[in-house]
């Protein structure tokens, strides 16, 4: 069984358990639900620099704890007053030592767009993320078919969410359609080897097309990485590794911001 694999079967009973716990007059009652969202669309789109989202992750599988001194609400806090365009929150409990509740809480101060990452393969946790206060869901088409992916947006559409639709290689690009997934990340990082290759998103955003705002994710550390970036078509970085490990989180937001300039 893949690492992949684990994780799905996990995330199966992890659905299996919300159904048991919830229903979705439930998630409805939530006053998070009845609110109008904030577009990540619009909110990562610049006519200077790169869009950024910022991530709040205390760990990963593959590094282990990234911040062991970790609060994420003033991390939250920081991204805010430090105007990143949104923020993305992990709310994987067993892999990534996330939880729902970061969600919620942030929700609750919010002034830009919050993204719940996590493995989604069931409609419940879709309207758990918009009943916590999301304003976008990722979906990781690895670990969907076509169809789950139609399913699963079209449940996000139909309550105000919108959709970060992850790929990781050219293989998963027919199952798009990309008239109804016009949001698209570009993981840099290979789920078999964990090897990053930020060349990996320059590549693939030339077989997507122009319309599509691109996100590039994962091992931007250092000024060479993002300048090849800013001469690409893609619009927006998803960060989350450099600022969890940085000592000093507001000047690596402004050194970043920096590195994303476009070339005047």
């Amino acid at each position: 069984m893949s690492f992949l694999d684990s994780i799905l079967k996990t995330k199966k009973e992890e659905a299996e358990e919300l159904k048991k716990n919830f229903t979705i007059s439930r998630f409805e009652e939530s006053g998070f639900f009845s609110e109008p969202v904030l577009s990540l669309k619009k909110a990562l789109r610049h006519d200077d620099r790169l869009g950024i989202i910022a991530e709040i992750k205390k760990a990963s599988p593959s590094k282990g704890v990234l911040k062991s001194n970790f609060d994420f609400l003033n991390i939250a806090s920081i991204y805010m007053e430090n105007k990143v365009d949104a923020i993305s929150v992990l709310t994987d409990k067993k892999y990534f030592q996330g939880d729902i509740k970061y969600l919620f809480e942030i929700a609750k101060r919010k002034t830009v767009p919050l993204l719940r990452k996590d493995f989604i393969i069931d409609e419940y946790q879709v309207y758990e993320a918009k009943a916590n206060g999301a304003d976008a869901i990722l979906l990781i088409a690895e670990a969907l078919s076509s169809q789950q992916i139609r399913e699963l947006t079209l449940a996000a559409k139909g309550s105000c969410l919108e959709v970060l639709l992850e790929l990781h290689s050219e293989k998963q690009l027919d199952k798009i359609d990309f008239m109804l997934n016009d949001i698209i990340g570009i993981n840099n990082r290979d789920l078999d080897t964990f090897i990053v290759d930020t060349n990996s998103s320059i590549k693939l955003s030339h077989l997507i097309p122009d319309k599509v705002t691109l996100v590039s994710e994962s091992g931007f550390n250092k000024m060479e990485d993002v300048k090849s970036i800013v001469s690409s078509k893609i619009s927006a970085l998803l960060i989350g590794e450099h600022f969890m490990r940085s000592e000093n989180i507001p000047e690596s937001i402004g050194e970043v911001k920096e590195w994303c300039k476009y070339e005047s």
